[in-house]
């Protein structure tokens, strides 16, 4: 330790690069668990009695999920059949929805917001929120295709300029839609940035604004969780029944439950959060070389010092040891400041990230993250002391002559 503190600076030059790939995976390894705390807690948020019919095939790639987007699979008479007792009894509510993109505008102002057709009040009573002002629009506003539209916190402040939005109109694709109810702010959640939704009659989406006659989405309400796999199977065989379907391979639509989301979101946001570490711990490496040099420059300058050793009766060994030691030192100390760093770091960052999400980002800790650091930092020592400590024990006494 005495003759590692002689040179600090060049000591912590050593670690730097040891110290930030162990800051970097700890940063990286915190955030992703915290993404998928947050995400998984919207999700379970949904409610663990819906579930979500799509159409097209489930997607297993990229492309896979731009065919479903753009599938048309799913029809009206689709969620008739589905809303009959005798096809699935379990189910208590059924509504279809739409994506509509475009801007919304108000005297001369627009904004792009996140617009769905869709059923205000499902959309109430599965997320828990209600209107700050006015009332939802209801089942005669759907059967009639009004003009109505639901909007959030940040579309009327930013239309708006302070105004009550309660009853102005606005306009969309050329189409006038009063406004009869704002929502509270409310951030984030599992469908998105609250704020900034627009939701109108899901009818008067498919006719007016979009001209479809499909939807790209129905979500359903099930008795209890306890009911979810056999109506999973009764909607599959109404689905296919539907659409004349007898090898299920060849579906046209696919369902998703709750847990099937869960563990889709936890293998994606594990699998991503493995590839950006393996990145990271590149720089370990680096570090590691850096290491290295770094140990055969002190062999070289410590000539003196190593034979002065063995000439005293040190073997081989005794040298290779304590170059080892250093090494491993150097990069366990390493890993240590940046698991410290790591923590640090991501304490602010989930702070920041609250803030600008507006949401309640948790602070994960990685235990095994940390661990995996402290090993690998202290693994990268003795690999990449092995060299210069061997290096070191070759060195003969008569050399410390020639040095000097």
């Amino acid at each position: 330790m005495r003759g590692l503190m002689v040179n600090k600076s060049r000591s912590l030059l050593t670690m730097l690069g040891i110290i930030i790939g162990i800051t970097a995976i700890i940063l990286i390894v915190s955030i992703g668990k915290g993404a998928e705390q947050l995400i998984l807690s919207q999700i379970q948020g949904m409610g663990a009695d819906i579930v979500v019919i799509r159409p097209g095939r489930q997607p297993s790639s990229l492309t896979d999920l731009t065919d479903t987007i753009f599938a048309d699979s799913l029809k009206t008479r689709d969620v008739v059949a589905l809303r009959k007792k005798s096809n699935v009894p379990e189910l208590i509510d059924v509504v279809p929805a739409v994506i509509v993109p475009g801007n919304i505008s108000y005297r001369g102002k627009t904004y792009r917001p996140m617009m769905f057709g869709w059923s205000a009040e499902f959309m109430g009573r599965i997320m828990n929120i209600f209107p700050e002002r006015g009332s939802y629009f209801d089942d005669n506003d759907i059967r009639t295709r009004a003009s109505v539209a639901v909007v959030g916190k940040k579309v009327e402040e930013e239309l708006f300029n302070g105004e009550d939005a309660l009853g102005k109109n606005i306009r969309i694709k050329g189409r006038n839609f009063r406004i009869v109810a704002v929502l509270p702010p409310t951030g984030q959640t599992f469908f998105g940035d609250i704020d900034t939704i627009v939701v109108v009659p899901y009818t008067t989406a498919q006719i007016y604004l979009l001209g479809i006659d499909y939807y790209n989405e129905v979500m359903a309400r099930v008795s209890s969780p306890s009911a979810i796999p056999r109506t999973v199977r009764d909607i599959e065989e109404t689905l296919r029944e539907q659409h004349n379907i007898t090898n299920p391979d060849k579906d046209d639509f696919f369902v998703v439950t709750q847990q099937g989301i869960v563990d889709q979101v936890s293998v994606i946001l594990s699998a991503l959060t493995a590839f950006l570490s393996s990145v990271v711990a590149i720089s370990l490496v680096v570090g590691g070389i850096g290491v290295m040099n770094i140990m055969l420059v002190s062999v070289t300058e410590r000539t003196r010092e190593i034979s002065l050793r063995k000439a005293l009766g040190a073997t081989a060994k005794n040298i290779r040891t304590q170059f080892l030691i250093e090494a491993i030192v150097l990069t366990g100390v390493g890993g240590l400041i940046g698991v410290i760093l790591g923590a640090g770091l991501s304490i602010l960052a989930s702070f920041g990230l609250s803030k600008v999400l507006t949401t309640d980002w948790q602070f994960t800790f990685p235990i095994s993250a940390t661990l995996l650091g402290l090993g690998v930092s202290a693994g990268v020592g003795l690999i990449f002391g092995l060299y210069p400590a061997h290096k070191a024990s070759k060195k003969s006494p008569m050399e410390a002559l020639r040095y000097e």
